[in-house]
C-alpha cells in the first residue's frame, strides 16, 4: 500500500494538504528518464541552459501570490516576509546563471609548444537535492539551478513539511519548457531516499538538514563513492566589541536571532559582548525584543509566527528551563505576547543572561526564538568561546575596526566571517561550514566545482 503524507500546518494544527509518497515505479521511471535526458542536456550550449533556467525563475516569481500564503500555512513564515524568500531565490539563481560561463570554462595551463592541454568541467550526471523546510526555496535553489546549469539532471526530494515547494519547482520548470526528464520532484520516505542513494543511479547528493541526517546520507553514499554536499546546522555566535555601534549591533542581532522564529541554520544563537558595553547592549536588546508581534502568520501585522510544530517549541522551552535550572535568567515575560501558549507552536522570543558553556542552551542548536548573551573580558576570551562549539557555519563580529575583525576572523573555526552584519548569504561567496556543520560548498564559482568533475585533455600534435 502506498504511504500517504499529511502536512500538518503550524498555524492551527489542521491538515493543510495530503499526498502519496512516490511509488517504486515512479522512482525507477524518474531515475531512468533523468539519465537519458542528461546525456543530451550536457551537450546543450550553456546559453540555452541559461535561457531555460532564467525562464524558470520568471515562472516561479509569477506565482508569488500563491506562494506567500502557502509558505505561511506550511511552515509558519509571516506573510509580510514571504516575498523576501522569493527575492533571495531570484538573486541566487540569477547570480549562478550569470557566472556560469566563467565558472564552467575550461582551465588552460601555461602553453607548451606542440601540445593542446586543458581541463574541462564535466557534469556529474544526476544530482539528488534533499531540501529542508525552514527556507524551502532558498536552500533548494542553491543546488537545483547550478546543477542544471552545469549540465546535470536533478531529482528534488523536498521536506514533507513544505512538499508544495517541490511542486512549485516542477510547475516552474514545466512553464519554462525545460526538456522532459531533466527535473523530477519526488515525495520520498527516508527508506526510499536511502535506496536511491545506494542504487548508484545518482552521482551527487546535496543535503541540508540535521547532523544525524547528514551522517545517514554520508553512510549511504559511501559504498558508491558518491559526492556529498552537507549543510547540517549551526550554533552561530556574534561578538560585540567595546568599540561597536551598539544601536546598530542590537538592531541587527535581534533580527538575526528571531527572524523566521529563530529557525535558521545561520541565525544567531549566542552573543558575546565586551563587559564594558554589556549592560547597555542587553538593555537595548531586551527593549527591541518586546517590539515583536507574535501571532497568526497570515495576519500582515505579525512579525513572529509559530515554530514549525509544537514539539519544536517544546524543545526550545525545555532548553530554557534547563538553563534557568543551572542559574541563568530570562528577561522576557511570555505574557507580554498574547499568542504564546505552552504546548503550542506559538512561542514568545526569549533572551537569556547569566549563561555559560555548561548549559546546552549555549552549546547545542536550538532552532528557535531564544538567544543567550554572555559578557567577555577581551577578544581572546570571545574567540575561545566562539570556537567552543561542535558547529561552524557563520560568525559575526561587531566593530568599526575591520582590521581587528579580519584578525579575529582568522582565528575562528567557521565557514563565513561577517563584520557588522549577520544571518545573510551572499551568492558571490561560497556557502560552506566546518566541523559538524558539514562539508562541501554551494554558490559562487566554488559551488560549481562540487557539481562537476575535472576531465583533463593532453593532446600531442604530430606532423
Amino acid at each position: 500500500m502506498i504511504a500517504r503524507i499529511q502536512l500538518i500546518s503550524p498555524v492551527d494544527g489542521s491538515i493543510y494538504v495530503e499526498r502519496d509518497v512516490a511509488s517504486d515505479g515512479a522512482i525507477a521511471s524518474a531515475l531512468e528518464s533523468a539519465q537519458l535526458a542528461q546525456r543530451a542536456w550536457k551537450q546543450t550550449p550553456l546559453a540555452e541552459r541559461a535561457a531555460y533556467c532564467s525562464a524558470t525563475v520568471d515562472a516561479m516569481l509569477s506565482m508569488h501570490g500563491e506562494i506567500v500564503p502557502e509558505l505561511a500555512w506550511q511552515m509558519g513564515r509571516p506573510i509580510r516576509y514571504g516575498a523576501g524568500e522569493l527575492r533571495g531565490f531570484s538573486d541566487r539563481a540569477r547570480h549562478m546563471i550569470a557566472i556560469a560561463p566563467d565558472a564552467l570554462a575550461d582551465v588552460l595551463p601555461t602553453p607548451i609548444d606542440g601540445f593542446k592541454r586543458y581541463i574541462r568541467r564535466e557534469p556529474l550526471g544526476t544530482v539528488l537535492v534533499i531540501a529542508p523546510w525552514n527556507y524551502p526555496y532558498l536552500t533548494a535553489v542553491n543546488a537545483v539551478i547550478p546543477a542544471l546549469m552545469a549540465g546535470n539532471a536533478v531529482i528534488l526530494k523536498h521536506a514533507t513539511q513544505t512538499l508544495l515547494v517541490g511542486e512549485r519547482f516542477a510547475a516552474a520548470f514545466a512553464a519554462a519548457g525545460l526538456p522532459a526528464g531533466l527535473f523530477h520532484n519526488l515525495l520520498l520516505s527516508h527508506t526510499q531516499t536511502a535506496q536511491i542513494i545506494e542504487s548508484r543511479r545518482v552521482h551527487q547528493v546535496n543535503f541540508t538538514g540535521s547532523v544525524a541526517g547528514g551522517r545517514a546520507i554520508a553512510q549511504a553514499a559511501a559504498a558508491g563513492f558518491l559526492g556529498v554536499g552537507l549543510e547540517l546546522g549551526g550554533k552561530d555566535p556574534a561578538y560585540v566589541r567595546a568599540d561597536a555601534d551598539i544601536a546598530h549591533a542590537v538592531e541587527n542581532l535581534v533580527d538575526g536571532s528571531f527572524f523566521n522564529s529563530g529557525q535558521s541554520c545561520c541565525g544567531i544563537e549566542r552573543i558575546y559582548v565586551h563587559q564594558h558595553v554589556y549592560a547597555e547592549f542587553v538593555e537595548r536588546f531586551q527593549v527591541l525584543t518586546h517590539d515583536y508581534v507574535l501571532g497568526n502568520p497570515l495576519d500582515p501585522a505579525t512579525t513572529l509566527g509559530p515554530l514549525v510544530k509544537p514539539a519544536a517549541a517544546e524543545f526550545v522551552r525545555s532548553e530554557i528551563r534547563a538553563a534557568v535550572g543551572q542559574g541563568a535568567r530570562t528577561l522576557i515575560d511570555p505574557r507580554h505576547f498574547a499568542a504564546d501558549a505552552p504546548g503550542s507552536a506559538y512561542m514568545a522570543p526569549q533572551v537569556v543572561v547569566d549563561v555559560d558553556h555548561r548549559m546546552s542552551l549555549m552549546r547545542e542548536e536550538n532552532f528557535g526564538p531564544v538567544v543567550g548573551i554572555m559578557a567577555v573580558r577581551d577578544d581572546a576570551e570571545a574567540v575561545a568561546l566562539m570556537n567552543d562549539s561542535a558547529y561552524g557555519l557563520t560568525a559575526s563580529i561587531w566593530t568599526p575596526d575591520l582590521d581587528a575583525a579580519e584578525s579575529i576572523g582568522q582565528q575562528l573555526d567557521t565557514g563565513t566571517v561577517f563584520a557588522n552584519r549577520c544571518d545573510y548569504l551572499d551568492p558571490a561567496l561560497a556557502w560552506t561550514g566546518v566541523k559538524d556543520t558539514g562539508r562541501g560548498a554551494t554558490l559562487s564559482s566554488i559551488g560549481y566545482e562540487h557539481l562537476t568533475r575535472p576531465k583533463s585533455f593532453h593532446l600531442r600534435q604530430r606532423t
